[in-house]
């Protein structure tokens, strides 16, 4: 099961051994940390943080805060992990963890909620240390919990998907101020609430099959943020130096990190302001590294929206904000001369610009094709500058496509042109926009492999 990824890139301890009879007070001890980290390197506590990343950590099972991409190609080298969603392997060739894991999955999903909600008062009566660490509200918590459970049943055995990811969560846990003796009481509590929920099917074998992948997973995440914290910051505080307000609920925010910050164009990363400390959302660079450090974000406030309200309305220059690692993997391989199909819809066309800026950057003329979804010309609040990007680079074609009664989407409106062979397909927008556009696509013959998209937790396993 992980036990054979594990191998592939993460330090292998003699803890994922632990607990697999299923026995008592010795679940989920804290394994031993790689040979190369030295205790006293660990991160310090981050202000309470560790605990929101303690249900990331049983949400670890697959799911990202902002999860993670679609995507089946290798990506580049960079800074961050890439992420990788092939389909699950056949039912046929799962293993007695993984069927029994999926069992499990399947009794307990109807009662999904309340499954959730008795792990998370399981752990602060357990452990009510841990509260604070956690954000006020856990309605969203608790929705990407039961997200990351699902798709852990669905790709237990994918040991490319999972450790690939779990990694990527190890590392960027490490802003919560998360460390090796909390995930213990995170895996004592999920065993709690399915041992409850699932209770007539629920036996030793059972639980030992979730003890053994706990374990494992603990250990991949745990190593993972061991190796980064040698390498990287837990997080970097950045200071507002530009906000330019393009619509009354969209805004560039221009930020300068204290330290270089080593990122890729398509990338990602978390944000966090000091409004609402402990709640975190991802937004895309809108540009490729420049020259001056500088890194902005196109913000769209939504209804109730905590930090795009707050970056939006409230940020000021000067105001610091923090910054978690980057993330992501919706990258270029410079390495191919494939030409780019680019859809970027709403603050999507932010990772959108800057792939473009990257391939020119790197001298290339590979053809390039973006569409610009919008439902309003107002909408098209970048457009100005994808033309000029346009007009300077004889390769690149940008179209406008403006939805104004939501009859058109800007995925039917791809389907017009082309053929597209030869392309590596970008998706990036909201949630709708990409399912679809995924569909046009993949219904047109477009391989899975040349398909690829960020910060969609909805589309972790998008119909193929």
């Amino acid at each position: 099961m992980f036990e054979a990824r594990l191998t592939m890139d993460a330090p292998t301890t003699a803890s994922a051994d632990n607990g697999t009879s299923g026995g008592g007070g010795g679940w989920f001890g804290t394994p031993p940390q790689p040979e190369t980290t030295p205790n006293d390197a660990r991160p310090p506590s981050d202000g309470g943080q560790a605990d929101r990343r303690l249900a990331e950590n049983i949400g670890m099972f697959g799911e990202r805060p902002r999860v993670p991409p679609q995507r089946a190609q290798t990506p580049p080298p960079g800074p961050a992990a890439q992420d990788h969603t092939p389909p699950p392997p056949p039912a046929q060739q799962a293993s007695p963890d993984a069927l029994l894991i999926r069992r499990t999955m399947a009794e307990v999903e109807p009662v999904a909620d309340k499954v959730t909600s008795y792990f998370y008062a399981l752990l602060f009566v357990r452990h009510p240390q841990l509260r604070p660490l956690f954000p006020a509200a856990m309605d969203t918590q608790r929705d990407r919990l039961l997200k990351a459970l699902l798709t852990a049943a669905e790709h237990i055995d994918n040991t490319e998907v999972l450790v690939a990811y779990l990694q990527n969560l190890g590392r960027g846990h490490r802003k919560y101020g998360t460390l090796p003796e909390h995930y213990p009481a995170v895996g004592e509590c999920l065993i709690g609430a399915l041992s409850k929920y699932a209770s007539h099917i629920w036996d030793q074998a059972m639980e030992a099959a979730w003890v053994r992948a706990y374990t494992t997973i603990s250990q991949v995440m745990i190593d993972a943020a061991a190796v980064d914290q040698m390498r990287a910051p837990a997080w970097w505080h950045a200071e507002v130096v530009a906000h330019d307000r393009r619509t009354p609920d969209i805004a560039v925010v221009t930020v300068r990190p204290d330290q270089p910050y080593p990122f890729l164009a398509g990338q990602y990363t978390s944000v966090e302001t000091p409004w609402w400390p402990r709640v975190w959302r991802h937004y895309s660079f809108a540009s490729a590294p420049r020259s001056d450090g500088l890194l902005s974000f196109h913000v769209k406030a939504v209804p109730a929206g905590w930090v795009s309200n707050a970056l939006v309305h409230r940020a000021r220059l000067g105001d610091v904000i923090r910054l978690g690692p980057p993330g992501g993997a919706m990258t270029v391989d410079h390495t191919s001369d494939s030409g780019l199909l680019c859809l970027g819809g709403g603050t999507g066309i932010a990772p959108i610009k800057a792939l473009v800026e990257d391939v020119a950057e790197h001298g290339e003329r590979r053809p390039v094709e973006v569409f610009y979804g919008a439902r309003t010309d107002v909408d098209l609040y970048d457009i100005n500058t994808m033309l000029r990007l346009q007009q300077a680079h004889s390769w690149l074609s940008v179209r406008a496509i403006i939805d104004q009664q939501g009859h058109i989407g800007l995925p039917d409106a791809v389907r017009e042109f082309g053929p597209w062979n030869g392309y590596d397909a970008y998706l990036s927008g909201p949630p709708g926009m990409i399912r679809s556009g995924v569909h046009v696509l993949r219904s047109a013959g477009f391989p899975q492999e040349r398909i690829r998209h960020d910060e969609v937790e909805e589309l972790l396993t998008v119909d193929g």
